[in-house]
């Protein structure tokens, strides 16, 4: 079995409390998140789930892309999570990506199956990556994202850290997270890896 990496503990599923909501108001929805299997019989799974979330393919062929690059691909920080029957039902990553030299990760994509989603799947998978890098002694995430879902895991703007993306976005959808706020945050260029087309 993979390790688990959930906050909750190995062996135990995390289960939404009221404000995450539950499918038809049951209290009976749980799911295990849990790091993505390393022998690779999950990866067939894991793209059913990313190309239910997201109109095209673009986002399961990144993550088949990731997948062969072995000096973005992280073990450890692709993650699962499965409903009590075992299936898999949602997927985040993070992957290497640099600041001006300095290494830092990259969230995307986190994609859950849509009648999971709105059920507080992607918040655990996204709280368990973040657990899981700060145990691995990262220091910095970064994800291009809504600005009014991510600030409640700590995500700022990355401008305010002299961050800049390589592309044109809103500087309110390029958010930054320092995990240690004692450490320093290196400012400069983001460089994804090459799977991300920049």
């Amino acid at each position: 079995m993979a390790e688990m990496i959930s906050a909750q503990g190995a062996d135990q599923p995390y289960r939404p409390n009221e404000a995450a909501g539950t499918a038809g108001g049951s209290a009976s929805l749980a799911w295990t998140v849990r790091s993505e299997a390393p022998d690779g019989s999950e990866i067939t799974a894991v793209r059913r789930v990313i190309n239910a979330a997201f109109p095209t393919a673009n986002e399961a062929d990144l993550v088949e892309a990731l997948r062969q690059d072995r000096d973005a691909w992280l073990p450890g920080l692709s993650v699962v999570a499965t409903a009590p029957d075992g299936e898999v039902v949602g997927h985040a990553l993070l992957t290497r990506c640099h600041v001006d030299g300095s290494p830092a990760l990259a969230l995307a994509p986190v994609a859950v199956l849509p009648a999971w989603q709105r059920h507080g799947v992607g918040t655990a998978m996204i709280h368990a990556l973040l657990d899981a890098a700060q145990a691995a002694d990262e220091q910095l995430v970064l994800v291009l994202g809504h600005p009014a879902y991510y600030p409640r895991f700590g995500f700022v703007p990355a401008s305010g850290y002299g961050i800049k993306p390589p592309f044109e976005v809103p500087d309110e959808a390029m958010l930054a997270l320092a995990l240690d706020p004692g450490r320093p945050v290196p400012a400069g260029s983001i460089r994804y890896a090459p799977a991300f087309g920049d």
